[in-house]
């Protein structure tokens, strides 16, 4: 399932995959699966992405139940 709110949170701060994926300190290619839904990431590599975006657990990799 796509991260949709991940890449909305990410454009909202002005910030590239790249630069994201430098703050984070991985790859862009890792940042582009994350929000293609195509990796599931570690829970320290989940916060580290919400520290850089300002966002908590919740805003960015929960689920909303329909």
């Amino acid at each position: 399932m796509k991260n949709l709110k991940l890449k909305a949170a990410r454009a909202a701060k002005d910030l590239s995959q790249e630069q994201l994926a430098a703050l984070c300190k991985v790859s862009r290619q890792t940042i582009n699966a994350i929000e293609k839904g195509d990796y599931n990431p570690t829970i320290n590599l989940c916060i580290s992405i919400c520290k850089a975006l300002d966002k908590t657990l919740n805003d960015l990799f929960w689920e909303e139940e329909i």
